[in-house]
C-alpha cells in the first residue's frame, strides 16, 4: 500500500477516476479525517454516485437522519439542508464532534447502549451481547417531521429500518449498507420496501461489498 500511495501521489484522485480513487483510499483505512478529505461515505461507489444524483435532483435540499456517524455525516451535510446523526460509540463521537465543529447544519446525538440481561433492542454484532440499543434506535423520535433520506449504517440495523419507515417521506430514500449479510437480507425482505442493490468497490475496503437503496413499496 505504501508503494501505491507513492505512485498515486499525495493528493486524493478525483472520484470519477474510480480505480485510482479506490487504490488511494486503501492507504487511509480507519482514518475518518482522511475519508472526509476524500469526500466519500463508506458505501459502495455506485451507491455514492446514485445518492449524490438523487440529492442534486431534488427541488428542495433534503433533511437527513443517519444511524452511524462518520465521513458520511460531513459528505451529507455538504449536500443537504440538515443532518441529524446518532452515534453509539462515545470515543468515536468525540472525534466526530471535532470534525463537525465548523459544520453548522449537523446535530450529533450520542446514545451509547446500556447493559441489560435481556436487551429489548439487541445488536447481533460480535462483542455486543448483553447491550441494549433502545435509546440509540429511539433517537429518531427526538426530531419531529419526516426525513427525506435515512442512512442505516450503525448498530441494530434491523430495528433502525423498522423505526425509519414510518418517518420516511413518501418519496424518500433509505441507504442501507452491507446488505449481503443474511440478517440484513432477512430484514429488508420482510419490510414493505422496494430495493435497489448496488454492489461493487467501496472506499478503503479491499473486497467488494453491497449497499442498497430502499423506497416505500
Amino acid at each position: 500500500i505504501g508503494t501505491a500511495a507513492h505512485v498515486l501521489g499525495a493528493e486524493p484522485p478525483p472520484r470519477d477516476r474510480r480505480t485510482r480513487h479506490w487504490l488511494y483510499s486503501l492507504t487511509k483505512v480507519h482514518d475518518s479525517v482522511a475519508m472526509v478529505d476524500l469526500d466519500v461515505p463508506w458505501w459502495t461507489y455506485r451507491a455514492v454516485d446514485e445518492v449524490e444524483r438523487w440529492l442534486g435532483a431534488r427541488p428542495h435540499p433534503a433533511h437527513v437522519f443517519e444511524y452511524g456517524s462518520g465521513a458520511s455525516t460531513v459528505w451529507l451535510a455538504r449536500r443537504s439542508a440538515s443532518v441529524t446523526s446518532v452515534e453509539h460509540h462515545e470515543g468515536f463521537a468525540g472525534l466526530m464532534g471535532d470534525l463537525l465543529a465548523s459544520v453548522d447544519n449537523v446535530t450529533l446525538l450520542v446514545r451509547p447502549p446500556t447493559p441489560a440481561r435481556e436487551p429489548t433492542v439487541p445488536s447481533a454484532k460480535e462483542g455486543y451481547a448483553g447491550l441494549d440499543f433502545a435509546a440509540y434506535v429511539d433517537a429518531m423520535d427526538e426530531t419531529d417531521g419526516e426525513f427525506d433520506l435515512v442512512v442505516v449504517d450503525g448498530r441494530a440495523r434491523e430495528h433502525c429500518l423498522e423505526r425509519a419507515l414510518p418517518r420516511l417521506a413518501p418519496d424518500g430514500l433509505i441507504v442501507f449498507d452491507n446488505t449481503r449479510r443474511r440478517r440484513y437480507r432477512n430484514a429488508i425482505e420482510a419490510a414493505p420496501v422496494m430495493e435497489h442493490r448496488l454492489p461493487g468497490l467501496t472506499p478503503t475496503l479491499p473486497y467488494p461489498d453491497q449497499t442498497s437503496l430502499l423506497r416505500h413499496a
